[in-house]
């Protein structure tokens, strides 16, 4: 009996240390994966990628710091999400009123859907959002290691995400965060970790540049290379850069054309939001001026009826479609007369958009209250709850007003072409 007893326990170690050695061949395997040690010209830069929802990311953090005692911890925020970071109930502050008056409206929204869907994530897992970060910060201040944000700025990559992509670029990005913010489908921890896999990490890179391949571009190449200049300045000769898995192997061949002088450190025109080209400028005028010039041929060519009908044409395709894009987001009735009326006044003036008009409006009528500064993000996972916040509301007015206005125009060129023919 004591004989069985004893081989049976045995068994139970046996098996317990190839579980324990399998273990850590696997946390092995994927700290190799995620971490790069670089040696360059007498300076050493260790990348360590991370997934921004994931417990064991914050571990790997805190255990890299201990093991590379570096002299300084470069990590993948912007001065504006630290202090977010460091003054969470800092949002409160938002004033949609200028939001929309600074045409922010579109940012956003990103902003907000981006980070309601992270946040979903996190919750699956038990994790917040850049908790990895958060774990660095805190490790850096208890051993007293210099840490320097090495990230461009979040609105200046959301408005060089939007102002490089074409008009049909601007629909699909909006329809790809649209789905994203009503995304129900729960990912493991285990599925969150395979992201961290080079080849899972390459097939959602390589999915991203055939859909968006402007944002692609802005997202992720781009900041790769904001990434490794900002890393490459920073101070000390042993560096730890704590990144986003997806960053490893853009930022690394970065650096290694630093290291040859193939690049500088100058981050200035990945800095700036792009101006409108000369071509983009005007076709801001060419728009309403061929409206218009439409208009006035029909008066030449069928006279004042002629030409006044196809002005009303315009006006019913252009108003009603802005005015039903505010009805949709369920704006005011004051709202819908608004976009129906401000519709063609912004068509004809490029520095203004029919949403400024609409949002405003909903905003003035519909002041948002405290508790929708503090539910923003939560009421983004339900189209209920979007409704009901008056924040949310404001931008939803502002969207679909401004998308049902572009709409309309596209519309009543073509009505107006063939109006003239006939």
């Amino acid at each position: 009996m004591d004989l069985e007893k004893e081989t049976e326990q045995q068994e139970a170690i046996e098996k317990k240390t190839e579980t324990d050695g399998i273990e850590t061949a696997v946390e092995k395997k994927v700290l190799v994966n995620t971490k790069k040690t670089l040696r360059f010209q007498g300076r050493e830069i260790i990348l360590l990628g991370t997934a921004h929802v994931s417990k064991e990311s914050c571990e790997q953090v805190v255990a890299a710091i201990a093991e590379e005692n570096p002299d300084c911890i470069a990590i993948e925020l912007d001065e504006e999400r630290l202090a977010s970071m460091k003054n969470p109930n800092s949002w409160k502050n938002l004033d949609i009123v200028k939001v929309l008056k600074e045409n922010k409206g579109f940012v956003l929204m990103a902003n907000l859907v981006l980070s309601s869907f992270q946040k979903r994530l996190g919750a699956n897992v038990g994790v917040k959002p850049g908790d990895e970060m958060r774990a660095a910060l805190e490790e850096a201040e208890k051993k007293g290691i210099a840490t320097v944000m090495v990230d461009r700025p979040i609105q200046i990559t959301l408005k060089r995400a939007w102002a490089t992509n074409s008009f049909w670029g601007k629909m699909k990005l909006l329809s790809a965060l649209i789905a994203s913010a009503f995304e129900t489908e729960t990912i493991s921890a285990e599925e969150i970790e395979k992201l961290k896999n080079s080849n899972e990490m390459d097939a959602m890179m390589n999915e991203l540049a055939e859909y968006l391949p402007s944002v692609k571009k802005v997202l992720i190449d781009e900041r790769d290379e904001y990434l490794a200049k900002k890393i490459w300045t920073s101070k000390g000769e042993k560096i730890l850069a704590v990144l986003g898995a997806g960053h490893l192997p853009g930022v690394e061949r970065q650096l290694e054309k630093l290291s040859k002088g193939e690049a500088n450190s100058d981050t200035s025109a990945i800095s700036e939001i792009p101006a409108a080209g000369i071509g983009g400028k005007i076709a801001g005028y060419i728009f309403p001026a061929l409206i218009v010039g439409l208009i006035v041929a029909g008066f030449f060519t069928g006279g004042a009826i002629s030409s006044l009908e196809m002005l009303l044409r315009w006006l019913l395709w252009n108003g009603s479609l802005a005015a039903l894009g505010t009805l949709l987001a369920l704006g005011h009735p004051l709202a819908i007369l608004v976009g129906f009326f401000g519709a063609p006044i912004a068509t004809l003036n490029p520095v203004l958009g029919v949403g400024l008009f609409t949002g405003l409006t909903q905003a003035w009528i519909r002041k948002p209250k405290v508790e929708d500064m503090e539910t923003l993000q939560e009421d983004l996972s339900s189209i209920k709850k979007i409704y009901k916040n008056r924040i949310l509301r404001v931008l939803l007015v502002f969207i679909l007003s401004s998308v049902g206005g572009v709409i309309g125009n596209f519309i009543a060129v073509p009505a107006l072409f063939t109006s003239l023919i006939n």
